[in-house]
């Protein structure tokens, strides 16, 4: 009898964490979901039969306690981040920027460190970095977000070199505007006019539904084929600054 696939998910609580935990539930994974909100975790947990655990990525020592009790994993999503401001670089806050740096990397740094012997140990594991737009091209008002994507952007590039000759796989996915719950809220810190702008007189931005979508085609393919980079947007953005907004 073939051993059920695990996959761990980090930043599982909510938006396209949450998704993709039932997305890849539903495609006959074992989901491991990660977060740091107990309940919230919890309760997704026992609607997709998953295991919760609650995990903050940029603490190391926690990281390495989990995966020395998380047994077999057949695929890691790095999907922890998010953005913190929308202020110029001339008034960009340092503690917003050493955050999101903090969250959009180092995390995904630890967690793919503490998982890579289980990832080797299945014969052909998959890290996947969710990543963003804004790792590819940069935007005024960005300037953290976008250097910290452009940094994890780096990673997978630099990890899918490294691994080349083993059978593990990294894949980056890089998604455009989707309206996720509690994105904008939280880069707009809590200010719900300004969250809500972001996505004023777009028909149809991305739901994180959609981005679930592409992580499960991208983890299913066979393991010899690698997605290296996959960008995907709503058809109404051509661009981080190119949006079609209804009148």
């Amino acid at each position: 009898m073939t051993e059920q696939k695990v996959a761990v998910v980090t930043g599982a609580s909510s938006g396209i964490g949450a998704a993709t935990a039932r997305r890849l539930a539903a495609d006959g994974f074992e989901v491991v979901l990660t977060a740091r909100r107990t309940e919230r975790i919890e309760a997704l947990a026992k609607e997709i039969g998953g295991r919760p655990y609650t995990l903050d990525v940029t603490d190391r020592a926690a990281v390495d306690a989990f995966a020395a009790e998380v047994g077999r994993v057949d695929v890691l999503v790095n999907n922890a981040g998010g953005a913190l401001g929308a202020e110029s670089v001339e008034n960009g806050d340092p503690a917003d920027w050493r955050t999101m740096y903090e969250v959009n990397v180092i995390g995904v740094l630890h967690l793919t460190q503490a998982l890579l012997p289980a990832l080797r140990a299945t014969g052909g594991g998959t890290v996947l970095i969710m990543s963003s737009t804004a790792a590819l091209a940069a935007y005024e008002g960005g300037g953290g977000y976008v250097a910290a994507k452009h940094a994890v952007h780096s990673v997978a590039q630099t990890l899918r070199l490294e691994l080349v000759a083993e059978p593990v796989r990294v894949i980056e996915i890089a998604p455009g505007m989707v309206k996720s719950e509690g994105f904008a809220l939280t880069r707009f810190r809590g200010d719900r006019e300004k969250a809500d702008a972001v996505y004023a007189g777009v028909a149809e931005p991305l739901t994180s539904e959609d981005v679930a979508d592409t992580v499960s085609w991208a983890v299913t393919r066979p393991a010899h084929v690698n997605i290296d980079l996959l960008v995907v947007r709503p058809r109404a953005q051509a661009a981080n600054h190119k949006v079609h907004r209804a009148s």
